[in-house]
């Protein structure tokens, strides 16, 4: 019988006013056991994960108790508990591009966790970074050791992040939505490489996800946070089976793969086509002689077209040119080719005579707090566009902001606000409600739904399709999340590199697909694993 590692018992995150973020939250974990710790945005999961490293604000005090096999956390010194991170306990962050240093070379960040927890120094402490990188998949290790983060692919840099988090030599190793925004090859990848390391190393992992997939498919048990409390806890296969709490059982019915596809939209003009569109980047200097290195081209020929009150689904590897490709079609780079949209070639105009059609063709991030100004209310955010544009009458638009506000399931009072007084969820229902704002008769989502959780990721997909309903509006929604292209897409286009392979009906790509690739992005996704749970 596996021996206990971690004891949780009873620990709260309290605030000076006595206002419990984590409440009495008790649980245990075996060597060499995958716990998933699984609820909403804002439950409390990553709050935990950071009171078990003791990374919490000063405002915050921590109670209970934390035992990791006979040391109690919370009674170390901040000296002690130095050794701990990195040392005992690993963690892997969400963001690794916020998490690594962008100004050191990834070969020395990995090198400093050496520095700090191990008596390597010198050439030994080189090659140990160097087998740490060929351990978690680094290709072309010694040209990549001086590497900069900005320099990897988001893969490769949350490889770094894993080796970063191994290299203590750690008996736990915390994971936090380690995969959110990787796309579902490369997602499958760093699974395959954290069961991996795990089966070898006799990891013992604590993995927070809103994936129900990835539960199915890693998970031993699982823990379910809801308002700061741990409201249930089972092996993975009574889990998903027999779970007693409503909250648990929603939890897993909006992660259920949708099986009914959306029709086709008929007869229906259309918005946009491109013809033979491409992208091309001019290749760099490089060596002594500054030799000029052939065009990159991101965006290949290119042929597709979006219908009124259409939505396509545009999906593929991270990479493959998918944010390129709508970058071209909001002239935000140079482009070859052809793209008409509402009758208007659009490619040869200049900025001038682009800027009436700025109105019709909106965007909607995947990051909407990185592309709001934090300085400016939601009011100001969203009312900005009809200004710029001249949309409505002046004397209308704040009453235009309160409806919109209304529209997408937001208090009007909540325009005086400022964007970090919102979840992730409501900011996604900002942003909508800002592309709206101008009346667009297309609406590029670019990965509108990666970083949300199941249930606020349904309700946004669900005003989504309401909007186009009663507006008539177009999406390109562009994802890497096959689960939800059923529900919200009418046809869908796969990009491999540069290239369009394959396209045609949501149920036609998705039942059938024709091409190999189709085929391997399909077989990647994480939602088979809760299929089979489920079976």
């Amino acid at each position: 019988m596996p021996t206990s590692l971690l004891a949780v018992e009873k620990l709260s995150v309290q605030l000076a006013d006595e206002r419990k973020l984590v409440d009495e939250v008790s649980f245990t974990m075996r060597k060499g056991e995958v716990f998933a710790l699984v609820g909403e945005s804002g439950s409390g999961k990553s709050l935990t994960a950071l009171a078990l490293m003791r990374l919490l604000p000063g405002n915050m005090q921590l109670l209970g108790r934390v035992s990791l096999a006979e040391s109690d956390l919370l009674s170390l010194s901040e000296a002690q508990m130095r050794q701990v991170r990195g040392g005992r306990i690993g963690m892997i962050f969400q963001e690794p591009m916020t998490a690594l240093n962008p100004l050191m070379r990834v070969g020395d960040q990995i090198a400093e966790v050496l520095q700090l927890q191990t008596s390597l120094r010198g050439s030994a402490q080189r090659q140990r970074v160097i087998e740490l990188m060929e351990e978690v998949g680094i290709p072309d290790v010694t040209e990549r050791y001086n590497w900069y983060p900005h320099q990897l692919s988001g893969g490769q840099k949350q490889r770094i992040m894993i080796a970063m988090a191994l290299a203590g030599e750690p008996e736990l190793l915390i994971a936090d939505e380690p995969t959110t925004a990787l796309d579902v090859t490369i997602q499958a990848q760093v699974l395959e490489l954290l069961l991996s390391l795990q089966q070898k190393r006799g990891l013992t992992i604590l993995f927070i996800t809103h994936d129900m997939g990835l539960v199915a498919q890693l998970a031993h048990r699982v823990g379910v946070m809801y308002k700061g409390k741990l409201i249930e806890v089972l092996p993975v296969e009574q889990f998903f089976k027999s779970a007693h709490h409503p909250y648990t059982r929603r939890l897993i019915a909006n992660a259920l793969p949708v099986t009914e596809f959306r029709s086709p939209v008929a007869h229906s003009e259309r918005v946009l086509s491109t013809e033979a569109l491409t992208v091309s980047f001019a290749g760099r200097r490089k060596g002594w002689l500054l030799r000029k290195q052939p065009d990159t081209i991101a965006v290949d020929s290119i042929h597709l077209h979006v219908n009124k009150g259409e939505t396509l689904a545009l999906v593929g590897e991270s990479g493959c040119g998918k944010t390129t490709l709508a970058q071209a079609l909001l002239k935000l780079v140079p482009a070859r080719g052809r793209i008409t949209f509402l009758s208007h070639a659009l490619v040869d105009m200049s900025e001038r005579e682009m800027r009436p059609f700025r109105k019709h063709l909106q965007v909607v991030f995947q990051d909407p707090y990185g592309a709001f100004n934090p300085r400016m209310t939601v009011g100001k955010i969203i009312r900005e566009g009809m200004d710029s544009l001249n949309v409505g009458e002046p004397s209308n638009r704040d009453a235009r902001v309160a409806e919109l506000l209304s529209l997408v399931g937001l208090e009007p009072a909540h325009a005086g606000r400022y964007p970090h007084e919102f979840s992730g969820g409501q900011r996604q229902r900002i942003g909508i409600a800002r592309a709206l704002a101008v009346e667009p008769s297309l609406i590029i989502c670019d990965e509108p739904t990666s970083a949300l959780d199941v249930t606020v990721r349904g309700q946004i997909l669900t005003l989504l399709d309401e909007l186009q309903q009663r507006m008539g509006v177009s999406y390109l929604f562009i994802t890497h999340d096959l689960s939800i292209v059923p529900r919200i897409a009418h046809r869908v286009a796969v990009m491999q590199a540069g290239k369009i392979v394959e396209t045609g009906t949501t149920e036609q790509v998705l039942t059938a697909p024709k091409e190999a690739y189709t085929q391997r992005l399909l077989a990647s996704a994480p939602h088979r694993y809760l299929q089979q749970r489920l079976a």
